[in-house]
C-alpha cells in the first residue's frame, strides 16, 4: 500500500467513525497553561444542559487532562465486539460520552512517541470509538502546531475551530502562530472565533472590581488585526481550579458566575453552527 492509498485509508476510517455527528468542533490554542482544557469540558458540559447529545475527544496526547477534569482516571474503557473486531465505548459522565489517551497511559510515566506514532494513535482512538449519534463532538487538541492537529484538521469534517488564549503578550504571540495554521489554504476551516481566557480576575467580596492581572489589550489586538470575533472573556477565579481539582467542573454549578459565561459561549457556538 503507497502513501495515497494509506491516507486514504485513514481518511475513510475516521469519517466512517464520525459519520453519525453533526458537528465537529476543535478546541485548540498557542501554548499550554491558558486553559484550553477548562474551557473545553466546560463548553463540553454547557452544550448538553442545553439539551444537545455531546462527546468530548481528549488528543492532547502529551498531557491528557480529561481523566482528572472529570475524576474517572481509574476507570476502565469497555470493549464490544462488532463483526470480528473490538470498538471502545465512550466513558459517560455528566451527560457527555468522553474518551482519552489518558485511560490507557500511566499517569506517572512520559509519552515518549515521534510525531506519527502519536498521530496513527489518535487516528485509532477516534475510529475505533463507538461515538454513535452525536450532536457534537468537541475535541481538547494539543497545544501549538504539530502532527496531532494536522491529522484531526485535515482528515476529519471539522465545523469549525475555537483558540483559547490568555491575553498575555506571550500567549497571543503563540496563538496567532497557530490561527494563521488554519488559515492555511491547505486547511482552511472555519475559525468561530477566540476565547479570552483568565480575561480577569474580581474578588468575591468586590463584585463591581475587576483587575487585568495578565493585562487586558493582547487578545482584543489579535482579533482585530486578523478579523476574528471574541467569543467570551473567562475570568480567573479560584473556584474554577476548585471545582477543577474536584472533577466536577464548574459549569455544573447553575448559580455560579462563571457558568453564566461558558452557556454564552455554548450558545454563541450553537448559533454560528445553526443547529
Amino acid at each position: 500500500m503507497n502513501i495515497f492509498e494509506k491516507q486514504k485509508e485513514t481518511q475513510d476510517k475516521l469519517k466512517k467513525s464520525v459519520a453519525k455527528i453533526k458537528h465537529l468542533v476543535a478546541v485548540g490554542s498557542g501554548k499550554g497553561g491558558v486553559g484550553k482544557s477548562t474551557v473545553a469540558v466546560n463548553i463540553a458540559i454547557s452544550l448538553a444542559k442545553l439539551g444537545f447529545k455531546v462527546g468530548l475527544a481528549d488528543v492532547d496526547i502529551y498531557g491528557p487532562s480529561i481523566p482528572t477534569l472529570f475524576n474517572i482516571e481509574n476507570q476502565e474503557v469497555a470493549g464490544r465486539e462488532i463483526e470480528g473486531k473490538i470498538y471502545l465505548e465512550p466513558i459517560e459522565k455528566f451527560g457527555i460520552k468522553l474518551m482519552s489517551i489518558g485511560f490507557f497511559v500511566d499517569n506517572n510515566k512520559a509519552l515518549i512517541w515521534r510525531g506519527p506514532m502519536a498521530s496513527n494513535t489518535i487516528v485509532q482512538l477516534i475510529s475505533d470509538t463507538l461515538w454513535d449519534e452525536l450532536d457534537y463532538l468537541i475535541f481538547d487538541m494539543p497545544p501549538g502546531t504539530g502532527d496531532i492537529q494536522l491529522t484531526i484538521l485535515k482528515e476529519l469534517p471539522i465545523s469549525g475551530v475555537i483558540f483559547v488564549s490568555t491575553p498575555q503578550e506571550l500567549a497571543v504571540a503563540d496563538v496567532r502562530r497557530a490561527i494563521n495554521m488554519i488559515k492555511n489554504k491547505d486547511i482552511n476551516i472555519p475559525i468561530l472565533g477566540l476565547v479570552e481566557n483568565m480575561a480577569f480576575f474580581t474578588p468575591k467580596e468586590l463584585p463591581n472590581n475587576k483587575y487585568y492581572i495578565f493585562g487586558k489589550n493582547g487578545t482584543k489586538n489579535l482579533i482585530e488585526e486578523l478579523s476574528l470575533e471574541l467569543l467570551e472573556e473567562i475570568p480567573i477565579t479560584e473556584d474554577i481550579s476548585l471545582t477543577n481539582d474536584s472533577g466536577n467542573p464548574i459549569s455544573l454549578d447553575n448559580e455560579a458566575l462563571e457558568t453564566k459565561h461558558f452557556l454564552s459561549l455554548a450558545k454563541k457556538i450553537n448559533n454560528k453552527l445553526n443547529i
